[in-house]
């Protein structure tokens, strides 16, 4: 575990003079806090080991739901504390970080900064693999003075968050805990008002609030302005409350709740709950939070499980048929398998079904301020969300699949978006999950996978002939129009020309040109499209579409594979190029802090999606001869893309990939600083999916599915974290391993869970159990990649 201590013992020491270190000398109420706004707020720390929300059934054709009345809450745990929770829409943060300081002789303790701390979930099966998002996190001293076990969760019946604590003197000496609670009301830092008391610590921005209510009162209570005026400010100074204050007062700002506890003395324990209810008034939130508390831990927990007559996520893992199968395939018991369920599901929104984002994180949080309204990654990109909705499909949820599906129309581009003066048919490029634009830049691969996810749910039956015609004429077939023409975009700031297979950008957000990813997705969408076309009976459509398709798929070597690269034998696909000369070493455009560089300098596996989708068979030339040049560890590390990582008790060594050569979206190697400083030591690191896509493709290259497993699914079963949450990036040992003494293979502060590596494992074990890569398109292959 990390331990981070920021609090020098001889400085409290001194500080501490004649105040009792237990804090008895608390002085008494004092009205109105000073020191408005406080610090300049930051989101928390990204490395969520768990996140959680009550499972919802969809309303059936009545309109009602068996676990109706719906509760819109999502927390997350990240070093042992409660971090960042959300209410409302699933981006809509209501919570920083709820966490516990303890005070002893000569000592203020931090959970987070000065403990460590262990997760395990509430309920699970006889195999140990987890049943629901209810979890038990431990943190405790290392000197072992204390320990708290929180038990959290969701009541699944109301707009509430339920923590049981339990806090026990170790020591030889007495204890005396306190609640430390940073609202961001509203989804942002700096604009927020506190009061407190000892039966409640209230806090608001306009229309929201939220009320931290405990079973029991508190010993004293106080709010105050971050860094000034705040508890866990006071405790570091004197060991105690000097002051308590009733309110923040009218002036807003990066406020925070403190509730002390009474005293433990050497032996004892104490047991609280503690619901914190969200409203959009604070008498509204105070009522969410007594009615939670009223009906009690036991039954509220039953609830969220699913035990007796209650729906709840036991009853989802009940209904995903092919899980077990799946778990089967695993090389952890299953245990990531139905995490990876959990997790996935979890990440979707409830006043917007179907909705699903790509990380319940905000990336690099505690670098980042929080002064503005932000998703971070709590958002839709159409690309994550294809290989979330495949993920579904492959555990055997139709049903979220096709949600998944019907909510798509909401963010494709069409006449009558409100701004729109250009092309039509292709799909925002970042959303919130009500649609409202963040980014509009056109990537062509996110235009395709919806058509591919739309195949799919009709190959699988989920669609019926009369569902799939409406679908075609209302979103897949303008999606495959623009995928075949193109067009002039006029949207918000994205005025520019698109034609295809040329993207404004790849997979990555972040270049121009061609790409031999986005064009696999392209190729496959066209192909997808016509297929249904024919089906329909739109012969000149699917002509049409087959057409495009056939030109594209003539020119991937002329266009994107480089026979005179400066690594290895210089045959190999080059990530992106920007014309369609492949050999001209042309520039790159310049991204995360880095110059662009000469584009066969930059190696990436972005060339499997085209075995991956049916476009190539794994062994043409082009593919295979890729390979040694993706694979060279010899590369100098700015420019090296595989990584093999050792792991305690593990025979051998696992493969890892970066996305890039000369990439820079991660921690900055140099300093040890996180991303967002946009400088040039910044480094992006290995993302666990890839080991998932390069599994995919030894299984189609013909590894046997044993030695897959082994391998590769093996690899990412060791990358997720304590609670199981699989990361978007991990440490490759490369520079400074920053303030969080990072080892290699273990996540970094960018963004976990990370919805797309949960869908890419699920989706390895379905492409095991089939001896099939679940992605791969039937049309396709036959048209391109038959042997």
């Amino acid at each position: 575990m990390r331990i981070r201590s920021t609090v020098s013992l001889g400085v409290l020491a001194a500080a501490l003079g004649a105040c009792s270190a237990t804090g008895a000398q608390d002085a008494a109420p004092a009205a109105i806090a000073p020191g408005a706004p406080g610090d300049p707020s930051v989101w928390a720390f990204s490395g969520k080991t768990g996140i959680g929300t009550s499972y919802e059934a969809y309303a059936g054709e009545d309109g009602e739901a068996p676990t109706a009345p719906v509760s819109k809450v999502w927390f997350s745990l990240a070093e042992g504390i409660v971090t960042e929770t959300m209410a409302g829409l699933i981006h809509e943060a209501q919570i920083k970080d709820m966490k516990l300081a303890f005070v002893g002789e000569g000592f203020v303790d931090v959970e987070g900064e000065d403990t460590e701390f262990e997760i395990e979930y509430l309920s699970t099966d006889d195999e140990g693999r987890p049943l629901s998002l209810a979890y038990r996190v431990t943190t405790r001293d290392e000197e072992g003075r204390y320990e708290a076990v929180k038990d959290v969760f969701t009541d699944p019946d109301r707009q509430t968050l339920f923590v049981r604590t339990t806090i026990r003197a170790l020591g030889e000496e007495p204890v005396t805990p306190y609640l430390l609670v940073n609202p961001h009301v509203a989804n942002t830092g700096d604009d927020d008002t506190a009061s407190a008391g000892e039966d409640a610590l209230i806090a608001s921005d306009g229309e929201s609030a939220l009320a931290v209510v405990p079973s029991s009162p508190f010993e004293a209570a106080s709010a105050g302005f971050v860094g000034a005026s705040d508890g866990l400010s006071q405790l570091r100074r004197s060991g105690g409350l000097e002051e308590r204050y009733d309110t923040t007062g009218e002036a807003p700002g990066n406020v925070a709740m403190t509730g002390k506890l009474a005293e433990l003395r050497p032996g004892e324990s104490v047991t609280f709950d503690l619901a914190i209810g969200f409203g959009d008034s604070r008498e509204a939130a105070r009522e969410e939070a007594d009615g939670s508390l009223a009906e009690g831990y036991d039954t509220i927990l039953a609830n969220y499980n699913g035990e007796g007559a209650a729906v709840g996520w036991s009853d989802y893992i009940a209904s995903l048929d092919a899980l077990p199968d799946l778990a089967e395939e695993a090389r952890d018991g299953g245990r990531l398998a139905y995490a990876s369920a959990l997790v996935l599901k979890a990440q979707e929104d409830k006043t917007h079904p179907g909705a699903l984002i790509a990380s319940l994180s905000n990336p690099w949080g505690d670098t980042v301020s929080a002064a503005e309204s932000s998703t971070g990654y709590k958002a839709v990109w159409p690309r994550d969300f294809y290989q979330v909705a495949m993920a579904f499909l492959a555990m055997g949820d139709e049903e979220t699949a096709r949600a998944a599906f019907d909510y798509l129309p909401d963010i494709q581009v069409t006449e009558d978006m409100p701004g729109n003066e250009g092309a039509t048919g292709w799909f925002l490029q970042k959303t919130h999950v009500d649609g409202e634009r963040e980014w509009v830049m056109v990537q062509l691969d996110q235009t395709a996978m919806p058509i591919m996810l739309g195949w799919k749910l009709w190959q699988a039956g989920v669609l019926s002939e009369e569902e799939l015609r409406a679908s075609y004429d209302g979103m897949l077939r303008p999606a495959a129009v623009f995928l075949t023409e193109g067009g002039e975009t006029d949207l918000d700031y994205n005025q520019g020309e698109v034609i295809p297979p040329r993207t404004q950008q790849e997979r990555w957000e972040e270049q121009e040109g061609y790409s031999p990813s986005t064009t696999a997705a392209v190729i496959a969408g066209l192909v997808s499209a016509a297929d249904m076309a024919e089906a329909l009976g739109r012969g000149d459509d699917a002509r049409r579409f087959l057409e495009a398709a056939d030109a594209y798929e003539a020119r991937i070597e002329d266009t994107m594979f480089t026979t005179e690269g400066r690594y290895g034998d210089g045959r190999y696909f080059l990530r992106i190029t920007r014309n369609e000369d492949p050999d001209d070493r042309g520039p790159t455009g310049p991204a995360n802090g880095q110059e662009g560089v000469a584009e066969d300098r930059v190696l990436d596996a972005g060339f499997l999606e085209l075995v991956r989708y049916g476009v190539r068979p794994a062994d043409v030339a082009s593919i295979t001869e890729s390979l040694p040049e993706l694979d060279d560890q010899a590369l100098e590390d700015h420019y090296r893309v595989k990584y093999e990582f050792t792991f305690e008790g593990e025979e051998g060594a696992f493969p890892g990939w970066r996305r890039y050569g000369n990439d820079g979206y991660g921690g900055d190697a140099e300093t040890g600083a996180n991303y967002g400083r946009m400088t040039p030591g910044q480094r992006g690191r290995v993302w666990p999916f890839f080991t998932g896509e390069r599994g995919h493709y030894e299984l189609a290259a013909g590894m046997p599915p044993e030695e897959v497993a082994a391998t590769h699914v093996r690899a990412m079963e060791l990358f997720a974290n304590e609670g199981l949450m699989l990361p978007e990036q991990v440490w490759d040992g490369v520079g400074d391993p920053t303030a969080y003494d990072y080892t290699p293979g273990e996540g970094t502060n960018s963004a976990t869970p990370l919805a797309w590596t949960h869908a890419e494992y699920v989706k390895l074990l379905r492409s095991l159990r089939d001896e099939r890569v679940w992605d791969r398109y039937a049309p396709v292959e036959e048209r391109y990649a038959r042997d």
